[in-house]
């Protein structure tokens, strides 16, 4: 059966939202879509709205092969393998190899601001996989580098709220974060609405905001005092070994503070409204809506 949309890492938070703004947002017949993923028993509910369920695992080929089948645009949600360097590289070649083979008229993958220029220690995957997207034959491709969601600070929200301190060393570093939803709106629009060219947008909220600010933002919610204390990042690192991370976990974690520090999330840009036609929201907003359950995490 031919598919119009076929949307890879379903399951996730942000293929579900992806899922969302093509059937309420942009009224996408669900017969028209396809959604993906190592766990298919998980999207019943997608299912049972008429919406076409694969498996797909991106270490099985021929998994792969038969999910890209007759599709005619596909979005290609970014694999997570921290674990495992250069992995998920690998997983997204073997997808971009199997979107040439299938035919897929238009690819679209989630990548993160200038792979290339970036000390983030994953960076190389993205920069890889935006190359062989490049050098496929594929004849039209979207490249979508999302920056940091809002949603990030949901890793670092419980230790910061048990202990009143967030650890960093990105200095006065600051990032242009955007809602996980709005990437999720943009990257719907993007799929539905691409046209035959090779293009590459970096999804960006419109203001940025150094940790201070996002501590403050986090304890306005939470009523509950929350100061950033600069620390080394060897510092950095050790204590989140010292929490139980493996050491090559922990040091990708960290590089994310080395890169925020050099100013590697910092870029602003309209694309997101050139997509959607409209502001993405703020973090403010955003933290006024998830006050509660911001809130629930407090001891």
């Amino acid at each position: 059966m031919s598919a119009q949309y076929l949307v890879t890492g379903a399951s996730g938070q942000l293929g579900r939202r992806v899922l969302h703004h093509l059937l309420e947002t942009l009224m996408v017949p669900a017969g028209d879509i396809v959604a993906a993923s190592r766990r298919p028993e998980t999207l019943k509910e997608w299912k049972d709205r008429g919406v076409t369920v694969r498996r797909v695992d991106f270490d099985e080929p021929s998994s792969l092969r038969h999910t890209f089948a007759e599709a005619r645009r596909v979005m290609l949600i970014s694999t997570n393998s921290l674990d495992r360097p250069g992995h998920r590289l690998n997983q997204h070649q073997a997808a971009i190899l199997a979107a040439e083979q299938a035919g897929v008229g238009h690819l679209l993958y989630t990548s993160m601001p200038d792979p290339a220029n970036s000390p983030l220690l994953f960076a190389p995957d993205h920069e890889g996989t935006e190359a062989a997207i490049a050098a496929s034959t594929i004849p039209a491709w979207t490249i979508l580098r999302s920056n940091w969601y809002f949603e990030n600070v949901y890793k670092k929200a419980p230790t910061a709220l048990a202990s009143g301190h967030w650890h960093s060393s990105a200095g006065e570093g600051r990032v242009a974060y955007i809602a996980r939803d709005d990437v999720a709106l943009a990257a719907a629009k993007a799929l539905v609405e691409a046209n035959e060219g090779k293009q590459t947008f970096t999804l960006t909220g419109s203001k940025t905001y150094a940790y201070r600010d996002v501590a403050a933002l986090l304890s306005q919610a939470t009523a509950k005092d929350v100061t950033v204390v600069d620390v080394p990042l060897e510092a950095l690192v050790n204590g989140m070994i010292c929490s139980g991370l493996p050491e090559p976990i922990a040091r990708v974690f960290a590089s994310v503070d080395t890169t925020v520090g050099v100013g590697g999330l910092s870029m602003t840009t309209d694309d997101f409204r050139h997509l959607t036609g409209r502001a993405p929201q703020s973090y403010e907003e955003w933290f006024a809506a998830s006050a509660d359950n911001l809130r629930s995490l407090v001891a």
